[in-house]
């Protein structure tokens, strides 16, 4: 199907199941009639009143009879008020008042429903039990709107709070609209089958809809098969729901080869929940309650092939449904509808389409089951047994989501002995203990902490005692005891009261969080509304007559993958392997681009970005070749020359690149770089990329917006041209590209292809290879992109008045911001958000500290962090904060993280209306003087330069980065400001890379030597003398400092050497037995000063660090930055009129000490690196400017990496941080494992790529050396009448053929 067409189609579809909706859902007309005005008294009911004249029928809103509203005997949170509308009805909104002029009224309540007046349900908003606001007096009227209807025909108002001046006080009002529905009961053996009125049926569309409600954790829902292994299957599996669905490939299916979504969470809790599948084509949307997915489903058609009837309730024919369970839906349906049918009245009417199975009946029968829920570890039942049987017996279910808690504690009739059973790692335990006798323990179950409901039977008679869950004999576990037991006493389950103090119940554990039903003890079932009317037993913080369980996740709040897990008051994110951290996984462990790994310090190498940071997209390996400029490298899996005969149009050549990184990761990375580009070589011999008589391409490329481009390397987009036709130097003026003057001979058109919005390449097609000598060659080389154009995005703000306005802030369920500042102020507001109530703020509150506040419906709430140091200094300071539903947290810069709780069940969402402010405030108070850099919100950087440039009072950059980042650039390395950003200036450092921090090392032979000269030699008449000085005043030295590297095993040797015109010297020597000597002579006429340095040899091939620092007469050394060693100068203090220095072997004739002689007479052969005298670097000159410093070279000087800290391991530094087509020569830098973190499993990843990598290039090795002789042979039987370009692609050709004709694949 074609774009245009399936686009038609969806649209239809979509407005079918707009309309179908709206059908199902009932008639949009209004519905907020009255409900309670007209009601009898009889229809009123409370948990008590206070008097006669206090009676629940006289709550009316506006009435004044009896004593002007209902008030219970007690005011505690036990108390409730309830009507009975007769029938299920729709119902949309509530209205209270106080008791007529008095004093009693209420200020916040919640809501209750249910359909037969028992298992109550709370009315939730926002996902949580919503709290109602209540009155402020007696008589005026607070009317609250049903964020979503309910249908009931029994609601209850349960008081949470109420004037503290008076006592509880309602009038009340409900309004909704008659609810109309068709019900269906099914008893879990039969079912409803529908036929259609054909034999077979393809399913383009389908819309199925129904509600349901069941005590049964398990049923089968509907099933729809196919005769070509086609179906649809709902089912309940352990309370949720799960969609089976599987696009005919004509195979029996096994649970493995089928969709399966789940959906909701505690649906057998006997309320209706709704369901909604809508399916077209592919494309499936499921829908449980509030909750969907959307999702395409696999098959080898476009439809579904299936048969002519759907049964519901249950599967008709064994086998039909492969290895589906069979267990048919006991429970009732209302309202259920395929395809705009009415299913169910079908059934009531009897007609032909509808078969029946079983007994079904359209009434829904209620279960009288009554539920306790223990509210919090406080909670406890406390229930008396008189019967004083010989034997204890005791049965109840439960569920909970908390590994531990007490069940059941007891001191048992008649004897010191006691009972406790309790919930132990999700595992039921019991233990009987007597004092002086050892304990015995029994253990049943396992993991029934899932929210499921597990029953529980235990026993006790004469000598033994007995445990056993979920019914299953063949696990239940037996224990000998030796005490007689009698029932009778008092059976405390869920806990204890005062905390245990009690002598009947003493238990070390903490009291039990769920819920609880069916309680049995002996063979009398216990009557919790008994308990509930104070007229049974005793007890303290429940609510009976419903199950309060909630499923913490549902919706899941963890991000990125995260495993949520949970116990009854929160929930819990597991971020493990997610690349993500925080309470929700929400924000990402890696940075945002190869631009922000440099700038913390970290040099070229792999590493994992995260572009859009909080966003979708996850992180992804990209190579950071972190020069002046800062390059990411993404790779793809064909980065060989590969050559193309015998393609035509018919038959073209096409090629798919697949790079390391999805297509919207890519998009967002080529959005954050300053510029991209991909270098596209097409060599070419007969082969044309434009047939210029038709216009026709002939060949072409597709970039990721899936657009065909005919430009090329080097040109412009939409020009049909390549590099050579925008400069004019074709080989043909004719054409516009050299491969189209379509000459027999080795031609190409090469280039960048520099057009973001086109990159990357994504494929290429070419179809002019099939005439004879036809021949054509491609390669295409890595994606590259420079900078980050948000990481310096900043804006100065210069009045507090003046701010940027951006839309409204996005983050109701959770929102993360991040940026840099810089200020001299005291205070003032970074960003702020406002809602009607809600809002969210960012401020520098006082000098030294920075508030995150934030209301979202619980109050404000304040996370400060405090400095110690002022961050009004004027250097950039990193904030980040985020707010989720499990907490709010702000890091400022390195210091620890301050995070504040959420309620567990408060308000979770943030709803903002107003624009975002940044730099101000809406009120225009508290405005920020300063600067704002890489503003980020939700993983999205707001663009501050452009709307600067059109407000008031704030200008786009902002000037001073050095004094934040200038302790980036090491060894002497300067700091200079860009506008985007800094640079090291490496000119009077040792050291070269981006912050000066790359040694520059050589090795030295017998015969080599680097003379650096500091001035030359001239003569000067002195006194009418006629013999010649040296002088140079400016040159004359009283202190130095001299540091360098060597590596060595040879003695002795010269390490270093200075001159001077005045015949004064410094030698830095190896002696004869490896230690180090320095030799002073700052005095022509005395011997030198010689300091020996006595460590083991240091002729042992290993790298030496050594530090010279001379003050005038004091001389400090310090190798391999052990302790500082301190010596004198006899010879003098001034160095005067230096000459030059030199490196390796002196070559001119000096006059010396004969130690120093002997030393040079067999040169330095090793390593030298990083040679820094004072602010000279006489080897880097030798090496990298020797056309420019006064520096000779003699001799034999090989650059390398030997000043690393290890020789062994300096080639594999250099592989590890190399890259096929890199741009700009590579920078060699530390592993990705000292970059970022010590997290281990960061650490072993990063090894693994390291293994991987050196075996990559050992592999490649072994082919380039191939390569090369076989490069050779074919030199040698080149033509000599061929053209030298065409030789050396022939030769290229060639070599790839002889390794292997296909495409080769390095895929990093």
């Amino acid at each position: 199907m074609d774009s245009v067409t399936e686009i038609f189609f969806r649209l239809l579809f979509l407005l079918l199941v707009y309309n179908w909706n709206t059908v199902v859902s009932g008639n949009k007309y209004n519905c907020d009639d009255q409900l309670v005005s007209a009601l009898p008294q009889s229809s009123f009911s409370s948990s008590s009143e206070l008097s006669s004249s206090h009676s629940p029928g006289f709550a009316k809103l506006n009435r004044r009879d009896g004593a002007g509203g209902w008030s219970p005997l007690v005011s505690n949170k036990y108390q409730w008020l309830q009507i009975d509308l007769s029938e299920r009805t729709e119902i949309t909104a509530v209205a209270t008042q106080g008791g007529y002029g008095s004093s009693d009224w209420v200020t916040s309540y919640l809501l209750m429903f249910s359909d037969s007046g028992r298992n109550w349900k709370q009315y939730h908003q926002e996902e949580i039990i919503w709290a109602f606001s209540g009155n402020t007096n007696a008589d005026s009227v607070v009317y609250n709107k049903l964020q979503h209807s309910v249908k009931a025909r029994f609601l209850r108002f349960v008081p949470l709070s109420w004037n503290p001046n008076g006592r509880i006080g309602m009038r009340i009002e409900v309004y909704g609209c008659t609810y109309r529905s068709e019900v269906a009961d099914f008893d879990g053996k039969s079912c409803l089958i529908y036929r259609f009125n054909q034999k077979s049926m393809s399913a383009v569309k389908d819309v199925i809809s129904l509600k349901f409600k069941t005590i049964q954790s398990d049923g089968i829902l509907l099933h729809r098969g196919g005769r070509n292994g086609d179906h649809i299957t709902l089912e309940l599996v352990k309370g949720k729901l799960s969609l089976f669905i599987n696009l005919g490939d004509g195979k029996i299916h096994s649970a493995n080869d089928q969709i399966n979504i789940t959906l909701g969470s505690l649906l057998d809790d006997q309320h209706w929940h709704s369901v909604l599948i809508e399916h077209f084509n592919n494309q499936v949307n499921f829908t449980v309650d509030k909750h969907s997915h959307h999702f395409h489903a696999k098959g080898e058609f476009n439809y579904l092939d299936l048969d002519y009837e759907i049964s519901f309730g249950g599967i008709p024919v064994s086998g039909k449904s492969g290895s589906l369970s069979h267990k048919n839906f006991h429970g009732c349906f209302e309202n259920l509808y395929y395809n705009g049918v009415n299913i169910i009245d079908l059934a009531k009417k009897h007609k032909p389409q509808i078969y029946l199975m079983g007994n079904m009946s359209f009434s829904c029968s209620e279960p009288q089951m009554v539920p306790v829920t223990f509210l919090s570890a406080s909670g406890y039942l406390a229930l008396s047994d008189t019967s004083g049987k010989n034997e204890v017996s005791i049965s109840f279910q439960f569920r909970t989501w908390n590994k531990e808690g007490l069940l059941l504690a007891s001191k048992l009739h008649k004897t010191s002995a006691g009972l406790l059973l309790y919930l132990g790692d999700g595992k039921v335990k019991m233990s009987f203990y007597k004092p002086g006798k050892a304990q015995s323990d029994l253990t049943a179950g396992v993991g029934l902490n899932n929210g499921q409901w597990h029953s529980v039977s235990l026993s006790a008679r004469r000598s033994r005692m007995s445990l056993m869950v979920d019914s299953d004999v063949t696990s239940s576990t037996h224990a000998a005891i030796s005490t007689l037991i009698y029932s009778g006493g008092t059976y405390y389950f869920g806990g204890c009261p005062n905390n245990g103090s009690n002598s009947e119940c003493n238990s070390p554990f903490a009291g039990f969080q769920g819920c609880m039903r069916l309680i049995t003890i002996g063979s009398k079932a216990i009557d919790l509304i008994s308990v509930q009317q104070n007229s049974l037993g005793n007890f303290r913080n429940l609510q009976i007559d419903l199950c309060g369980i909630i499923d913490r996740c549902l919706p899941n709040y963890c991000e990125h993958g995260g495993e949520c897990a949970q116990t009854w008051n929160n929930f819990y994110c597991n971020c493990t392997n997610t690349g993500y951290m925080g309470a929700t996984c929400r924000y990402s462990i890696y940075e945002q681009s190869c631009e922000a790994y440099k700038h913390i310090g970290n040099t070229s190498g792999f590493y994992y970005i995260d572009s859009d940071g909080s966003g979708p997209l996850g992180p992804f390996l990209v190579y950071c070749n972190m020069t002046d400029t800062t390059w990411t490298i993404i790779q793809h899996n064909n980065t060989d020359l590969t050559r193309v005969k015998t393609a035509n149009r018919e038959n073209p050549h096409t090629v798919f690149f697949k790079y390391t990184a999805t297509l919207e990761q890519l998009q967002a990375t080529i959005n954050l770089a300053e510029h991209c580009e991909q270098e596209l070589a097409y060599y070419c011999k007969k082969s044309r990329l434009l047939n210029k008589r038709d216009g026709i391409p002939l060949s072409w490329w597709v970039g990721r917006t899936n657009e065909t481009q005919t430009y090329w390397g080097g040109a412009l987009p939409d020009a049909r041209k390549c590099a050579c036709g925008l400069e004019g130097s074709c080989i043909d003026s004719q054409h516009y590209c050299n491969c189209n003057a379509d000459r027999n001979e080795w031609a190409n058109d090469t280039g960048f292809l520099s057009y973001k919005e086109h990159l990357p390449v994504t494929e290429i097609v070419i179809t002019d290879t099939d005439r004879p000598n036809s021949e054509a060659a491609y390669k295409l080389g890595p994606l590259l992109c420079r900078g980050d154009r948000t990481f310096w995005n900043s804006a100065s703000f210069n009045t507090e008045m003046s701010y940027l306005h951006f839309p409204t802030l996005h983050g109701e369920l959770s929102a993360d911001v991040s940026f840099f500042f810089k200020t001299t102020a005291s205070s003032g507001v970074f960003l702020e958000n406002l809602g009607i109530k809600d809002f969210i703020r960012i401020e520098l509150h006082t000098p030294s500290a920075v508030t995150f506040s934030f209301d979202v419906g619980n109050g404000p709430f304040e996370v400060t962090v405090q400095s110690s140091t002022p961050l009004n200094d004027n250097k950039w300071h990193y904030v980040k904060a985020e707010r989720n539903v499990k907490e709010a947290l702000l890091l400022i810069d390195q210091l620890p993280q301050r995070t504040l709780p959420a309620p567990s069940d408060g308000h979770i969402h943030l709803q903002l209306n107003s624009q975002l402010y940044v730099g101000g405030t809406a009120s225009r108070q508290k405005g920020f003087l300063g600067c704002i850099r890489s503003l980020r919100l939700n993983g999205v950087t707001l663009d501050l330069e452009e709307r600067a440039k059109v407000t008031p009072g704030v200008e786009p950059g902002c000037p001073g980065h050095c004094s934040s980042y200038g302790n980036l650039c090491h060894n002497g390395g300067k700091c200079r400001e860009k506008y985007n950003g800094f640079s090291c200036d490496c000119t009077f450092s040792a050291y070269t890379g981006p912050f000066c921090k790359k040694e520059i090392s050589a090795y030295f032979g017998a015969d080599t030597s680097v003379v650096y000269n500091f001035q030359e030699y001239y003569t000067l008449a002195k006194n009418s003398s006629s013999h010649a000085s040296s002088f140079y005043a400016d040159m004359t030295l009283t202190r130095e400092l001299i540091i360098f590297t060597f590596r060595t095993t040879r003695t002795p040797s010269l390490l270093l050497y200075v001159s001077s015109f005045y015949k004064e010297y410094l030698s830095v020597v190896l002696a004869k037995n490896g230690s180090l000597h320095i030799r002073y002579k700052l005095d022509s006429h005395q011997d030198p000063d010689v300091f020996s340095i006595n460590f083991k040899s240091m002729a042992d091939g290993l790298l030496h660090h050594v530090k010279i620092n001379r003050e005038e007469e004091t001389l400090f050394v310090e190798v391999n930055q052990n302790e500082r060693m301190q010596f004198f100068l006899s010879s003098g203090t001034e160095f005067n009129a230096i000459k030059s220095l030199v490196l390796g072997k002196i070559l001119e004739s000096n006059d010396v000490d004969q130690e120093t002689m002997k030393a040079n007479s067999q040169g330095f052969i090793g390593c030298l690196s990083s040679v820094q005298f004072n602010h000279f670097a006489p080897l880097k000159a030798a090496l990298h400017h020797t056309s420019t410093a006064p520096v000779i070279v003699k001799g034999h000087l090989t650059e390398s990496n030997c000043g690393t800290l290890t020789g062994a391991d300096s080639t594999a530094s250099e592989t590890t941080h190399s890259f096929a087509d890199h741009s700009g020569p590579i920078d060699e830098g530390e592993p990705l494992a000292n970059a970022i973190r010590s997290d281990s499993a960061i650490i072993g990843g990063v090894i693994a790529v390291v293994i991987f990598i050196l075996l990559c290039i050992t592999a490649i090795a072994v082919r380039i050396y191939k390569k090369k002789s076989i490069y050779k042979k074919n030199e040698a039987k080149g033509s000599a009448n061929e053209d030298s370009a065409e030789t050396v692609l022939k030769c290229e050709l060639n070599m790839q053929s002889t390794v292997n004709e296909n495409q080769k694949e390095y895929f990093f």
